[in-house]
């Protein structure tokens, strides 16, 4: 089936940059210490762990006609009722004072935004998924769109 929607959620240019510094200072301090080979092996072994970490964290979404995949978890839109794009403020709300303990939340700092995804499972007792992306509206578009193409739904 094809790929409807495509997002790698990682950490901004800014975390990138701050992790060469941080790189930087140990080649510096190790430099200085043991000589310029230990400082570039610092260096390099500083940056590995820190691109390691960053790789490690990011979400990777993907929506084809019948799931959407956040990472390693998969959710079959059989059971979305409906997907809400959220904006920073709705975001800090519904993660915040207006969280369900019973939700299903992916969520990364350095992502501000994110999507909810209401479920129609009365056997599932999640209400929702909460999921970052720096993209909600369009990412919410391709759920709806995939929504009202395959599973009619009656109104509520």
């Amino acid at each position: 089936m094809s790929v409807l929607y495509r997002e790698w959620v990682g950490p901004p240019p800014s975390w990138w940059v701050l992790s060469g510094l941080f790189s930087l200072s140990w080649l510096a301090a190790i430099g200085f210490y043991l000589g310029p080979l230990a400082g570039v092996l610092a260096l390099l072994g500083a940056q590995a762990v820190l691109t390691a970490l960053f790789c490690g964290s990011a979400i990777r979404l993907r929506l084809d006609g019948s799931e959407l995949r956040v990472g390693r978890a998969v959710l079959d839109l059989a059971y979305v009722a409906d997907a809400r794009p959220l904006d920073v403020d709705a975001t800090a709300h519904r993660t915040g004072p207006g969280a369900d303990a019973r939700a299903h939340l992916v969520l990364r700092p350095y992502a501000r935004t994110a999507v909810e995804l209401r479920l129609d499972d009365p056997a599932d007792p999640v209400p929702y998924w909460l999921v970052s992306t720096r993209r909600p509206v369009e990412l919410a578009a391709a759920i709806t769109a995939v929504l009202g193409r395959d599973h009619a739904r009656p109104a509520r």
